[in-house]
């Protein structure tokens, strides 16, 4: 009876939304420890860098899964990705462009470039979900 309780579980071919929120998480599992040194002021430019180089390589994870028929529960995307997919893109795009700066900012271990673009790739994450994501 208690299984009736439990979110929604992808069953289409292939679990498209189940693969993008999988991705999604992947990527704030290397996102939140760097935002974590940060606000502790822990940074250590040596330990920064390989989570910089990891949020790169599971960037483009959850983009794929974004198909025309793929606005189903149990996503939590908004139906504002599909009416809006020149904007859905344009959002996208910033994303890539910020974790982008951000390798380059952690490559040079130089702090306050850091600090700066993780907090655009931060802020790029919030702007796509304020308009994209159920809250």
């Amino acid at each position: 009876m208690l299984a009736g309780c439990g979110e929604v579980e992808d069953t289409r071919p292939g679990q498209p939304v189940k693969h993008r929120q999988v991705a999604f998480k992947e990527i704030v599992k290397t996102f939140e420890p760097m935002g974590v040194m940060l606000r502790k002021g822990t940074y250590d430019a040596d330990k920064f860098l390989p989570l910089a180089e990891a949020l790169l390589a599971k960037r483009d994870g959850p983009w794929a899964y974004f198909g025309a028929d793929t606005n189903y529960p149990p996503t939590k995307s908004t139906p504002d990705v599909w009416k809006q997919p020149d904007e859905f893109e344009k959002n996208k795009k910033a994303f890539i462009a910020a974790t982008d700066a951000l390798l380059a900012a952690a490559q040079s271990k130089d702090k306050a470039q850091v600090d700066k673009t993780y907090d655009a790739v931060h802020e790029a994450c919030k702007t796509c979900h304020k308009q994209f994501k159920e809250r």
